[in-house]
């Protein structure tokens, strides 16, 4: 069916709503018609992510009720025992999340599937804890992460608390694809389901016992607790178990950024709420001067990932990226447990294929073994999920370098409230010693080597950026650049085809003779295409040169594809 019959189709079924229709009629550019309904909004590994609004290939309570009817019918197959276990659903702030989390536990309910609701906005990390916590077959999260206010999305989760795998996307996929109509989708009304039992509001108790949980993950407690710090969870759900956790941990000095302490789906003070970008501090760090912070936090809307500021020696703040925030907690941790006797037999972290090498040489130095996997953290802790059956190996630590990371086996999934809590322990741990985590990194680059990184984002919306992402894949995939100054390609790995064990996916990434490489990929999320750059340098600036060369060459090369 052509984009057009759908279009016209919505609009003449009596099934959507008169509101839905109003919306679609009131569309006078033909390519917003067609980018609404050139295709189903793509249910894949990480759920479903795109803008809100009316539309095949848009979030809206159609779209998530027939994922969520594909999901309880998955369900379904595996067994009454997987229907009694349930479904435990959480949300964050964005526009409509409630609605899609009530439409998602209406759906499963009408599927006579046992389902727990959280009563309120709720960090993603904590969705994982629940279904670890409960024994619940699934778990759904009702969250666009760092994307702009105009987008959500839902991922879903299986019984190990994190997110599914190809197996299960696949299973629901299938029978996404075999409902028909979407009046096929079984609702039931949500006073009902309450009434039956099948619908569960849950609240503080899980709360309470998440922050337990994360107090004793603590490694020391002799630190200089009134460490300053400016935190700003950028109008999200970090704003309370972020503050919760740093209070009860003692810390006597954290000040919030007041304009983005409230939930706020409209992202005012920020517009793109993402804390990798170094623009999404600038009420954090007027603040930092003010009260002269030594660290600025922040969390994204869904409080799974985090990104420091630390005060410099010119009065400023340098922000750190993903892979320096990365290696200097493997640092503190790594050594401090190490130093302690605390480490587990086999202790073992996990990076994605994209994350810089750093990490993997101070673990080194600890006898503690690093492992690649694709990007995602679905990859990273299906490694601890594995090594939960066959005892190889204690997952410690995982991380990827767009600034998420998890420490123990508290969640199976990226964790900006117990990251936090880390963060401000190591940085009271080092200024006890008259250090800012700044001298600590250098120190780590002093004995390891200087390693500098950027990532890149082309952004390439609608039908035909799809298509030029797909060009520039194949363009670079046949012909690589073979030279960039001095650097010679000495090694390509393209992991839709070669032989891995970090698994098959539309990654291509190419190894210089010098150490430094470059890594390209689409975004399984965004319209965009992703560049990674990793360099080691004998000095700062060598590093950061070779940044500099291999983004001119690459990019140029990947622009140059029409």
């Amino acid at each position: 069916m052509e984009y057009r019959e759908r279009y016209q189709s919505w609009l003449d079924d009596p099934y959507f709503d008169e509101a839905t229709k109003a919306e679609l009629r009131a569309i006078t550019d033909e390519n917003e018609i067609e980018d609404r309904f050139y295709q189903d909004l793509e249910f894949g590994t990480a759920g479903l992510r795109g803008k809100i609004g009316a539309g095949t290939n848009r979030m809206n309570n159609y779209t998530v009720s027939l994922a969520t009817q594909g999901l309880a019918q998955t369900i379904i197959n595996h067994g009454e025992k997987a229907m009694k276990k349930g479904v435990a659903i959480a949300y964050d702030v964005r526009q409509y999340s409630d609605k899609f989390a009530e439409i998602a536990a209406r759906v499963l309910a009408g599927n006579g599937i046992k389902v727990y609701l959280f009563d309120d906005i709720r960090p993603t990390p904590m969705l994982s804890y629940t279904v670890r916590r409960l024994g619940t077959i699934s778990g759904i999260v009702v969250t666009a992460s760092h994307n702009p206010k105009e987008y959500n999305g839902y991922k879903v989760y299986w019984e190990e608390g994190s997110q599914i795998l190809d197996d299960i996307a696949d299973e629901i996929l299938n029978e996404i694809d075999s409902i028909e109509h979407f009046r096929d989708i079984k609702v039931m009304e949500l006073d009902e389901a309450k009434s039956k039992g099948l619908i569960e509001i849950i609240g503080g108790a899980i709360d309470d016992e998440y922050n337990d949980k994360l107090l004793n993950m603590a490694i020391n407690d002799d630190i200089d607790k009134s460490v300053k710090i400016v935190f700003t969870p950028l109008n999200g759900t970090g704003n309370i178990p972020v503050r919760r956790v740093l209070k009860d941990r003692g810390f006597t000095d954290i000040t919030v950024v007041p304009e983005q302490e409230n939930p706020d789906w409209t992202f005012a003070t920020v517009g793109y709420p993402n804390p990798e970008d170094t623009k999404a501090f600038k009420y954090a760090r007027n603040l930092g001067l003010k009260v002269k912070a030594d660290v600025l936090l922040a969390t994204d809307p869904d409080c799974d990932r985090v990104a420091i500021g630390v005060l410099n020696d010119n009065g400023d703040y340098t922000y750190l990226n993903g892979n320096q925030t990365g290696a200097l907690l493997i640092y503190y941790i790594l050594s401090q447990r190490f130093e302690k006797g605390t480490l587990p037999e086999n202790p073992a972290i996990v990076k994605s294929i994209v994350t810089g090498d750093l990490g993997k040489a101070i673990a080194k130095k600890f006898g503690v073994t690093t492992f690649e996997t694709l990007t995602g953290f679905k990859h990273i802790c299906a490694m601890a999920n594995e090594w939960d059956i066959t005892e190889a190996f204690s997952f410690i630590f995982g991380y990827e370098e767009s600034i998420g990371y998890v420490y123990q086996d508290l969640v199976r999934d990226k964790d900006a409230v117990v990251s936090s809590m880390m963060i401000a322990e190591m940085a009271g741990f080092y200024k006890k010693q008259g250090l800012s985590l700044l001298n600590v990194l250098e120190k780590i680059y002093e004995e390891f080597g200087y390693y500098s990184e950027k990532q890149i984002s082309i952004v390439l919306e609608g039908v035909e950026g799809q298509q030029r992402i797909k060009r520039m894949m194949d363009d670079i995939r046949h012909m690589p650049v073979e030279s960039i100054g001095e650097m010679m390609l000495q090694k390509t790995v393209d992991y839709l085809s070669d032989e891995t064990d970090a698994g098959r996916s539309n990654v291509l990434k190419y190894y210089m003779d010098d150490g430094s490489w470059y890594a390209i990929r689409p975004s399984g999320t965004e319209p965009k295409i992703k560049l990674y750059i990793y360099s080691k340098g004998k000095s700062e600036k060598d590093a950061k040169d070779k940044v500099e060369l291999i983004e001119k060459v690459v990019r140029h090369r990947m622009e140059s594809v029409e």
